[in-house]
């Protein structure tokens, strides 16, 4: 078995484990400054929202990519100093096309933009295609994405809800999910990657590929927790922390398994391709199956427990086995309190426990010998003689 293979099964079985739940304060404060930079990004830069959401004009023509392609023909585009024109959008699509985005122009700066276009790389003006996307198209997307977005994480809710019947498995569910989504959002505004329809359905999936991750390490906290108000050995916490950690080598597997083949797609997209819709399909997809990864082993179990560690079931049972803990490691003789309810009595206030060392226990005193209380001799103390019983053979005789 390989290294990581023993360390697994050693994980798995309890021998060796992470205080994942203990350290959630560190956990809980690098989530929130995460939040924060995608927050700062989101309010300082905003999104480069893509032709698609915004509306505009866009150009493609058949060209030679060179290493000067996009400078070329940008400065070509500003030339024809077309009314609102803006900065345009120079990518180019593999080695034989370039494409150009602007904002909306009148039908003669169109044209003109065309023609330039068509100049810079030798083809005709009538060889170069474009296309007006009005911008309340790219509004309808934008309202359906967020409609379905809302839609899923209702049904989701429901069906963590339905399946593990606990609704604070929902909520730890679906706060990591918003985790998720706002800070992949938040590297798409740090990094000024186009948001593209291909984006959307890129959130969409790293939601559902989250959500495995977070219901695999859930269905491992039912398992250890069922019947656990009727032990002292485990606390919630404990026994949630125990599942991350049977859990994790699952999830670091799976998840690098994931990442590899996504990021092999963002390198060709980005950089043999330039841009099209696999460039904004694996930046989500890559950011966000590493995001989930982390919220699914560090957030969404620790949210679980913080919430059950509230109830008072939860409670109690945290009491008698920090009473329990306490008892066995305290040195012989000395007194140990017992909080109230914890089982140590009925009273209102708590008890006090006396350890002993077995040597000093008291032990049952020897017997004496006990005498029987049938005479051993025919006459008594009084000298009276004693009935005796005739034997068997001559009774009734």
């Amino acid at each position: 078995m390989s290294k990581l293979g023993t360390i697994g099964a050693r994980l798995h079985r309890g021998e060796i484990s992470y205080d994942f739940i203990g350290k959630r304060k560190i956990w809980f404060a690098v989530s929130i400054v995460l939040i924060v930079i995608s927050l700062g990004a989101l309010l300082a830069k905003g999104l480069a929202l893509g032709i698609e959401f915004k509306g505009g004009v866009e150009y493609q023509a058949k060209v030679q990519v060179t290493d000067n392609t996009v400078t070329d023909v940008t400065n070509a585009v500003k030339a024809t100093n077309a009314k609102d024109l803006g900065d345009p959008v120079v990518t180019t699509v593999g080695d034989g096309q370039v494409r150009v985005q602007t904002k909306p122009l009148a039908q003669d700066d169109i044209a003109k933009v065309r023609a330039a276009i068509g100049k810079q790389v030798g083809v005709p003006a009538d060889q170069v295609s474009n296309q007006q996307i009005g911008a309340s198209w790219g509004s309808q997307i934008a309202n359906k994405a967020i409609l379905a977005l809302i839609v899923f994480l209702v049904l989701v809710f429901g069906v963590i809800w339905a399946y593990f019947r606990e609704p604070k498995a929902s909520m730890a569910a679906i706060i990591a999910l918003v985790h998720d989504v706002f800070i992949t959002v938040g590297v798409y505004a740090l990094i000024g990657f186009d948001v593209t329809p291909a984006t959307v359905i890129g959130v969409l999936t790293i939601l559902g590929y989250s959500l495995y991750d977070t219901v695999v390490v859930f269905d491992k906290v039912r398992e250890n927790t069922r019947g656990i108000t009727g032990s002292n050995r485990y606390t919630y916490s404990d026994a949630t922390n125990l599942a991350v950690n049977q859990t994790i080598v699952r999830s670091i597997n799976t998840t690098l398994i994931a990442l590899m083949p996504v990021g092999s797609i963002l390198v060709v997209g980005t950089v043999v391709l330039g841009t099209g819709p696999l460039k904004d399909l694996s930046l989500a997809l890559f950011v966000g199956i590493a995001v989930g990864a982390y919220s699914s082993i560090f957030i969404a179990p620790a949210l679980l427990a913080m919430f059950k560690e509230r109830e008072p079931g939860m409670q109690a049972l945290r009491r008698r086995v920090l009473a329990k803990r306490a008892q066995a490691a305290a040195p012989a003789g000395t007194a140990v309190p017992v909080a109230a309810g914890t089982g140590a009595g009925t009273g209102g206030g708590g008890a006090t426990v006396t350890t002993s060392s077995p040597a000093k226990q008291d032990r049952p005193k020897a017997s004496t010998p006990v005498t029987s209380s049938r005479p051993v001799s025919s006459t008594s103390s009084a000298g009276r003689p004693q009935p005796t019983r005739k034997p068997r053979s001559k009774r009734g005789k």
